[in-house]
């Protein structure tokens, strides 16, 4: 293979001689249960559907689900990118796909949150606008910016970050040893934990925030540092690149897909006795990682999984059009409806069915119609002239660009 001058590639080191699957499709199936807590804190908190004691008990319950799911993401989104790596990419190539697959559904939804915004005048400065269209967003220490426009945006800040790091981050990772990755992980555990000290017991506490279920305890700063902040959740991130290089080797143990189902729910009930600062972001949704490397074994040895069915997979694949559009079709929801209407618990439950309902069917549309197209005609990976086709030195050696992995 001829080595070619310019852009730095995104991994140079020798590919594995045993073939792996490039689709895994539990982790797509896994994605729409992630987007669905997701949907379930923004549902219950920005509307009334759920009267009375039992919508009081459900929001308390599900106050962190948003937090978790999304957690959830960016540990997939490090395993999933690194498995299914090119030895033959460039940065340029995979910034290229990446941005193909986030940014026009990013323009299209924050262009359908703008309507919404300015039909309910909800105010919304320049600086507000102009950081959110650009995916900066969380790199600003404030709650309007952060949640500006489309309030869920703000998680593209992170992975546009994460896409910026991953072809100079992925090389360095990999020239880890076998044998030192688990003291690497033990190594981002600590940093995760050491995030959430920072925010306790350095970052300023003032003024306390007076909304949602932390209401007198933190201030936004503190929330801001462990929960928007692109270099700490960033840590997740890595955490799900040494996960997927740690699988690759055999080295995961034998941990099933139930009990490391099991470990996540714990982890989540866990959540509600924790901390907020800890509940909120990387100590807890660490909690999800087994759970990532069992689906991706249980993909691997081809052994049996609930998530990787038909239907499962079909929602996976909707979920990132899911998770961009949910919150507009909620809100939108909550303003048609009033902040006084009140409703009995089976019309409630009924008038949230029809929300993700419509949610869904507008996720299918911008999924068929906007993000399928543009994927297959400008995400495929071309390798560059003279270059063999080689498959990841990770974990993959099969083409994946255009068929279908979750990311």
């Amino acid at each position: 293979m001829t080595r070619e001058a310019g852009p730095s590639r995104v991994g140079r080191t020798h590919a594995p001689t045993h073939p792996e699957p490039a689709r895994l499709p539990s982790l797509t199936g896994l994605r729409f249960l992630a987007a669905m807590m997701v949907f379930t804190t923004h549902i219950l908190w920005y509307t009334g559907l759920v009267p009375g004691d039992t919508g009081t008990e459900l929001r308390k319950t599900f106050a962190l689900s948003g937090s978790y799911g999304v957690g959830f993401f960016f540990i997939l989104s490090g395993f999933v990118l690194t498995w299914t790596a090119r030895s033959d990419d460039t940065a340029g190539s995979f910034w290229r796909r990446r941005l193909v697959k986030i940014g026009p559904m990013h323009l299209i939804t924050f262009g359908l949150a703008a309507l919404l915004v300015l039909d309910t005048d909800r105010p919304t400065r320049t600086r507000d606008w102009f950081a959110s269209v650009t995916m900066q967003q969380s790199w600003f220490p404030d709650i309007r910016t952060v949640s500006a426009v489309n309030g869920v945006s703000w998680s593209l800040c992170c992975e546009f970050f994460f896409y910026l790091a991953f072809p100079a981050l992925l090389p360095v990772l990999r020239r880890i040893r076998e044998e030192w990755l688990w003291p690497a992980i033990a190594g981002v555990l600590a940093l995760i934990v050491g995030v959430f000290l920072v925010a306790t017991f350095v970052v300023n506490d003032q003024p306390r925030l007076t909304a949602f279920s932390v209401s007198g305890e933190v201030s936004f700063d503190q929330v801001w540092f462990v929960y928007f902040f692109p270099p700490a959740r960033a840590l997740e991130f890595v955490l799900g690149i040494l996960l997927a290089r740690i699988v690759a080797a055999g080295r995961w143990p034998r941990i099933g897909l139930v009990p490391a189902f099991g470990l996540a729910v714990v982890g989540y009930v866990l959540t509600q006795y924790e901390p907020y600062l800890a509940g909120t972001a990387g100590v807890a949704t660490v909690w999800t990682a087994p759970l990532i490397a069992a689906a991706a074994v249980a993909d691997r040895q081809r052994t049996a999984s609930v998530f990787r069915g038909p239907t499962m997979v079909f929602l996976g694949e909707i979920s990132f059009a899911f998770y961009m559009v949910h919150w507009i079709v909620i809100m939108k929801a909550a303003d048609m409806i009033g902040p006084t209407r009140t409703f009995s618990s089976g019309t409630g439950v009924l008038l949230i069915l029809a929300v993700l309902g419509v949610a869904l069917a507008c996720s299918a549309l911008l999924y068929r119609c906007l993000e399928t197209p543009l994927v297959r005609r400008f995400g495929r990976h071309r390798p560059k002239p003279g270059t063999a086709d080689l498959p990841s030195p990770a974990a993959a050696p099969v083409p994946t660009e255009g068929r279908r992995v979750p990311n």
